[in-house]
């Protein structure tokens, strides 16, 4: 019987040992482990570091709306930043507007840097590089796939002192800004008023007055004229010559009594 007992204790502890929670104390061992105390140490810091963050904002609420908004500055001008393809596409929309107008009217500005970029373009010497906040196109003097001695050593590579001198674009929140400077009145060809005076070269916006008669002018341009507007301003215009005719004949008369 005690050799049962002595059994049946064993079978008993067993099955205490095997049914303990065995997660739990894995639980407990992670967690008292070298990784363990370093990500718990990680938490708490990051814990104390934002809530250090929204009691400064608290208190220094100028100095974090001035942070916020060059923060939103920053990625919108990222998120906006304009690509090589951008470039390209307002560039080909560019070449088609001068294309539509006639050489003759053309703005010598406008047509001869775009058609410089085109050529560069098409020679492979137009390149694109990513700033971050804001993107450069600049020119190389080869095209990288050429097959010379001097596209593919590196030791002659562009500089980087030169490339001021070569930028042709800066694209910052979505334009492109010498290109769209260029651009300018590019339907207005200089050359054809280079030989007037200075005070015709020269045209000023209308006036407030002036505006309002063309206006006005305008609207009563499209009422049709009537057989009654035609008689109406026929009798003011003979009244006006027989009127004229009297005041010439009466001065004819004055003049013959004065010789008299």
């Amino acid at each position: 019987m005690a050799s049962l007992r002595v059994v049946r204790r064993m079978f008993c502890a067993a099955a205490e040992t095997a049914t303990a929670p065995v997660a739990g104390s894995r639980w407990e061992r992670l967690k008292n482990s070298k990784a363990g105390v370093w990500c718990r140490g990680l938490v708490s810091d990051y814990k104390e570091a934002c809530r250090e963050i929204v009691v400064g904002a608290w208190e220094r609420p100028v100095k974090t709306s001035v942070y916020v908004t060059l923060l939103g500055g920053a990625w919108a001008c990222f998120y906006t930043n304009p690509d090589q393809s951008s470039f390209e596409t307002a560039l080909l929309e560019r070449s088609n507007q001068l294309g539509m107008l006639s050489p003759w009217i053309r703005n010598a500005t406008s047509d001869g840097h775009v058609q410089s970029l085109v050529k560069l373009r098409n020679e492979g010497q137009l390149h694109h590089a990513s700033l971050g906040l804001l993107s450069l196109v600049y020119r190389t003097d080869y095209d990288p796939d050429t097959a010379l001695y001097e596209a593919q050593c590196s030791n002659l590579s562009l500089p980087w002192r030169e490339l001021p001198q070569r930028v042709l674009d800066v694209g910052f929140v979505g334009q492109w800004w010498i290109l769209g400077s260029k651009m300018k009145d590019y339907d207005v060809n200089e050359d054809e008023f280079k030989h007037l005076p200075a005070h015709m070269q020269v045209t000023s916006p209308p006036s407030v007055q002036e505006v309002e008669r063309s206006e006005r002018l305008h609207r009563e341009s499209w009422f049709a004229v009537t057989v009654e507007d035609e008689d109406k301003e026929r009798n003011v215009v003979d009244r006006k010559e027989e009127s004229i005719s009297d005041e010439s004949q009466t001065k004819a008369l004055k003049e013959e009594q004065t010789q008299a």
